[in-house]
């Protein structure tokens, strides 16, 4: 007899688009009242036995909701109460995600930290949000930066996570009022950008402005009786936590992962075999170099990549893997059905352009083996978004073809920064919210994502955009280029900038000379219509590739690295 299936039977599902008072605060609640299958795993988390093999174990939505009520006994018999935010300075993987549950349960608002920010910056930042209370896997350096810094505002309480594991909270008491009743535009958690540039922004997320724009999603978003999520996002980040909510709502049986590298993706994968894969672009420029996953990949179907867009270069090889079935009804959305149905060789990929401030990906672009290549193309806005536009600096909407900046009407859009009105107020314009991108609109409709505002390249002939570059260095020059960053230097007169390319180079290709790149490079980007390349730079090991928490290349450090590069003659 095969296991029960935690997935929620579609009349509920379709229930949960309509409730009006779901929301961010309270999903782990709707989910456990109304699916029937609430006592079966759905959430799985693994180790490495002492052998090497990979052991699973499940945990079902009544077993969070134990963990999550224990959890929230221990926080309010340590003073937290409604409205206190409380840092959360964890390991990636499930662990984030079940103080996030107990602190908005009792209507506390988290302060989700990935624990891979650097200490200094992660003093100036608990001193920004002032965090009541902090909670770590290893305290200890954040002790020692607090005392190191006396001006900075210490939490009431510093404790690590094993605190709160081992705690019993058989005799602790819960409020009166449990699980918090938030109001639409409370305040449910606390998102971090990476920091490249000061202290980290503090995007805030509210109950219902979170769950706007998703509700489709519990009809659309594949969850067949054999479907399986691989979750590779950082469970800090709102990308993690925003497909952890789907999963939960759905009880969409989902691998919550702490490590995004291969060699710790690839083996789980294999386990698990998940039929779909959500993740930033950085675990799949890995998945997609050298030897490709095949087994590991054999039953995905899906890869949902958010945040930055991915590259073609590494999406057209991904694609080549698994099975997917024969129609899509919609581009994210696979036709019921059972496992024995046709199928396709090769999968899909789901490029979403998003970002925490957008409160999800509000573009999409779906790539198939069978797709033709259209270079940064992000695809037409989701219908949560009531208005796209590309402005001028005026803010000014822009002839279809012009490049400018993107932004767009739509109440998943953050309520914006804790503590800086100020910072807020600079990303609005006439009711739109200015995402911070550089592109432009087709007369199709298609939006065409070119460079981040600060990334853009100053040279004296006009703006150069580093994206498309890259895209045809990782298309065209893939037997040398695993992986790149184009940025703006001086240039050697002083008038504006110039690209230079700094690469990380295939496993191959590691005696290359940065002189055979810039001449295979220069010529692909010829033949493209674009901005040649000043100079090459190899990256020979990860100090010359810095990249941030999340895994991002830090293009602000390496444009400071270079600054003296092209007048160094």
């Amino acid at each position: 007899m095969p296991a029960p299936s935690p997935v929620a039977p579609l009349e509920v599902r379709r229930k949960f688009m309509t409730e009006p008072d779901l929301g961010a605060g309270n999903f782990l609640d709707y989910a456990l009242a109304a699916n029937p299958n609430r006592a079966v795993p759905y959430a799985f988390t693994h180790r490495t036995d002492q052998r090497g093999h990979i052991v699973i174990k499940g945990h079902s939505l009544q077993d969070l909701a134990a963990t999550r009520d224990r959890y929230a006994k221990w926080y309010w018999s340590n003073g937290i109460r409604p409205g206190d935010p409380v840092a959360v300075f964890v390991g990636e993987g499930l662990e984030p995600l079940l103080h996030f549950l107990a602190l908005t349960a009792l209507g506390a608002v988290p302060a989700m930290i990935n624990d891979a920010m650097a200490t200094t910056v992660a003093i100036r930042y608990l001193d920004h949000i002032g965090a009541e209370g902090l909670v770590a896997d290893d305290p200890t350096r954040l002790v020692a930066g607090f005392r190191a810094d006396p001006n900075k505002r210490r939490p009431r309480f510093i404790v690590p996570t094993s605190e709160l594991r081992v705690f019993d909270g058989e005799h602790s008491a819960l409020p009166e009022v449990y699980p918090y009743r938030h109001a639409p535009d409370e305040i449910v958690a606390l998102i971090h950008s990476s920091g490249t540039t000061g202290t980290p922004k503090s995007t805030m997320l509210a109950h219902r402005q979170f769950w706007d724009g998703k509700q489709p999603r519990m009809e659309r978003f594949p969850a067949e009786p054999y479907d399986r999520l691989l979750s590779l996002m950082p469970h800090t980040h709102a990308g993690g936590l925003s497909y952890f909510m789907t999963a939960t709502l759905l009880g969409l049986p989902t691998m919550v992962m702490s490590g995004w590298q291969r060699s710790v993706v690839e083996p789980v994968m294999a386990a698990f075999q998940p039929t779909m894969v959500a993740s930033f672009p950085r675990t799949y420029v890995e998945l997609a170099t050298g030897e490709l996953p095949e087994s590991a990949a054999a039953s995905v179907h899906s890869w949902f990549n958010t945040g930055d867009s991915a590259h073609y270069g590494h999406i057209r090889r991904l694609v080549t893997l698994g099975r997917r079935p024969a129609k899509l009804i919609k581009p994210w959305l696979l036709p019921s059905g059972d496992a024995g149905e046709e199928t396709l060789p090769g999968s899909q990929f789901i490029d979403g352009l998003g970002s925490s401030e957008m409160g999800m990906a509000l573009f999409g672009q779906v790539t198939t083996p069978e797709s033709p290549r259209n270079d940064r193309c992000v695809g037409k806005p989701l219908e949560v978004v009531r208005e796209a536009a590309v402005l001028d600096v005026d803010g000014n909407p822009v002839p279809d073809g012009t490049v400018g900046l993107l932004a767009v009407k739509t109440p998943s859009r953050t309520p914006g920064y804790w503590n800086d009105p100020e910072l807020t107020t600079s990303f609005e314009a006439d009711g739109f919210w200015l995402t911070g991108d550089v592109a432009r609109r087709d007369a199709d409709g298609n939006f065409y994502h070119l460079d981040r505002t600060v990334d853009v390249i100053d040279t004296a002939a006009g703006p150069v955009y580093s994206l498309p570059i890259e895209e045809v260095l990782l298309a065209d020059c893939d037997a040398v280029v695993l992986d790149c960053a184009v940025v703006g230097v001086p240039a050697e007169d002083g008038a504006g900038q110039r690209p230079v390319a700094v690469i990380r180079p295939q496993a191959g290709a590691q005696d290359v000379a940065a002189a055979d790149v810039l001449d295979q490079a220069n010529k692909a980007l010829a033949a493209a219509g674009l901005a040649e390349l000043a100079e090459v730079i190899i990256a020979r090991g990860p100090e010359d590739y810095p990249t941030g928490v999340t895994g991002k290349v830090l293009k602000r450090e390496l444009r400071t690295r270079l600054a003296t590069l092209l007048r160094q003659g």
